[in-house]
């Protein structure tokens, strides 16, 4: 019930922080375009809070916390008095229009670039990509075990997560991938992962395991090194420096033996026997291992504990340096994004990939689980996502009103009420479609 609690916790932080700023530059926007804001929603339904500011604006927090609005007004949603006329929504100049309806995914792209940019300066943990005996394609492609992932498809690779993410995505497209690997007597060599033989039923949840690539294990002591708040560990009263001697019997001899055990006797049952060494005495500990759904979206057992060096590659940068980190990361997930929809519309990968609020919600709880850094470039992801998503030519999306607009450019009338409102209905029907799809993959996800 953790995971379920901290899932729900982290989602609404993750919605109510992006709705609010993607929903802050419609508002301020149509403020500085002399557009009068009737209200400003986080949330839908009922409100459970609300004030009104001098410029007539009410403020709410509603009951449902899945979006929010910004109501202007408008002669087509309501009767507008003489003198407010020229306050109205309808009656400004289109090209105002089209700026107020693109500023919501404008604010979504610019919390994009703080988020990577704060994290860059906090430094996001990570490990340096030295993989361990491969399986799999990896296998077949000549990597062995030690080589370290300098570039995919060209492009350099200084960390363990972002070679998964791209090898992850060239594999959901099918996409042959040369990687660029330094091996263990410091030799540079390019092998090609066949991508393409795989069959096109393979599970998305399977892909990993058919690359068959992993990180190699780091020869750390057992000793840990850090305890995060709220987790088993640090309810069972775990200490920094204490050396864990034995897991339900099992001798460990290194912090990858931690990594691997605790994981598999969770498995069988959560309840584990520790048994550590703080100083000179000997101590028996007993705790329930936590189930998490890791930022790979992966499901494991983990304790709360890490060793006194875990990551040997952190990315972290000074707040100057960080600037152009920022931008470059934002340039690189939105390539990345495109490229996944691209695949989407062409049939290269499965609509199996569409994730809804329950899978956003557990990666939420993961990456927040993994530090701030983690959780900040979740953020960044997921508000680079709604910025897309909002942009795509979809009526009752920004993206479709934006399209209207430049029609109404285009024949220099605005389009009819009629056609916008039958324009509604598709797009609220396609969203609907969308969202019920997202749904049955996430309940899918949670059966298997």
């Amino acid at each position: 019930m953790n995971e379920f609690f901290g899932s729900v916790w982290w989602l609404l932080v993750t919605l109510g922080l992006l709705v609010t700023f993607h929903e802050f530059g419609h508002f301020i926007v149509a403020r500085l375009c002399g557009v009068k804001v009737l209200r400003f929603s986080v949330g839908f339904g009922k409100p459970l809070w609300m004030r009104r500011d001098r410029h007539g604006t009410e403020f709410a927090i509603a009951a449902i916390p899945l979006g929010g609005y910004v109501k202007m007004l408008d002669e087509r949603e309501g009767e507008v008095a003489p003198e407010e006329l020229d306050q109205a929504h309808n009656r400004k100049p289109v090209g105002q229009r089209m700026a107020i309806a693109a500023a919501g995914p404008a604010f979504n792209l610019i919390f994009t670039v703080f988020a990577f940019w704060l994290m860059f300066v906090v430094g996001k943990p990570d490990y340096l990509p030295i993989v361990a005996a491969p399986t799999g394609v990896a296998a077949e492609a000549g990597i062995e075990a030690g080589d370290r992932i300098t570039a995919i498809n060209g492009a350099p690779i200084d960390s363990w997560s972002k070679a998964i993410q791209k090898l992850g995505e060239n594999a959901v497209g099918r996409y042959d991938t040369p990687v660029e690997v330094q091996t263990a007597l410091g030799t540079v060599a390019t092998r090609t992962l066949a991508f393409s033989k795989l069959p096109a039923t393979i599970a998305e949840a399977e892909l990993f395991d058919r690359i068959g690539l992993s990180l190699q294990p780091r020869k750390q002591p057992a000793i840990i090194g850090r305890i995060s708040d709220d987790m088993p560990a640090a309810a069972a009263g775990l200490r920094s420096g204490d050396r864990i001697l034995r897991i339900n019997g099992q001798e460990v001899a290194s912090f990858a033996d931690i990594e691997s055990l605790v994981p598999e006797q969770a498995a069988r049952n959560p309840a584990l026997d520790l048994v550590i060494k703080r100083g000179e005495e000997q101590l028996d500990i007993k705790l329930k291992a936590r189930e998490i759904t890791a930022a790979d979206g992966k499901s494991r057992f983990v304790i709360g504990i890490a060793s006194t060096d875990s990551h040997d590659a952190t990315l972290k940068y000074g707040p100057l340096d960080a600037i152009p980190q920022a931008f470059a990361e934002t340039w690189d997930v939105t390539k990345s994004s495109l490229g996944m929809i691209k695949m989407l519309v062409v049939g290269r990968a499965s609509l199996d990939n569409l994730s809804g609020p329950i899978t956003i919600a557990r990666f939420a709880n993961g990456s927040a689980q993994l530090g701030l850094a983690w959780f900040l470039g979740f953020l960044a992801l997921i508000s680079l996502s709604l910025a897309i998503i909002n942009l795509l030519p979809i009526p009752i999306l920004d993206g479709g009103h934006l399209l209207y607009y430049l029609i109404e450019l285009i024949k220099g009338s605005p389009v009819s009420e009629r056609s916008q409102i039958a324009g509604q209905y598709v797009g609220l029907m396609m969203l609907v479609a969308l969202m019920g799809l997202a749904f049955y993959n996430d309940i899918l996800r949670l059966i298997h």
